[in-house]
């Protein structure tokens, strides 16, 4: 994928979280935004999450301007 699309794509997935951030929270392990019922999360197995919407809010705003570079589950197949 060029870059400019895996951007629009993070993007697109950061717009959908700022505007339920209530349905997410952040992986304190890896950084990662999870779905508000995932009790481990699936990148870095922690289980230790910051669910404040603004805290939310704001790491979806971070990773949506930026490249991944953390390891997903993915990866690892």
């Amino acid at each position: 994928m060029a870059n400019e699309t895996v951007l629009a794509d993070r993007a697109k997935r950061a717009r959908r979280i700022v505007r339920n951030p209530s349905l997410y929270k952040v992986c304190m392990g890896c950084d990662s935004i999870v779905a508000s019922k995932v009790n481990i999360c699936p990148n870095c197995h922690s289980y230790r999450y910051q669910s404040e919407e603004n805290y939310v809010v704001n790491q979806a705003k971070a990773l949506s301007s930026r490249e991944q570079n953390s390891v997903v589950a993915e990866d690892l197949m």
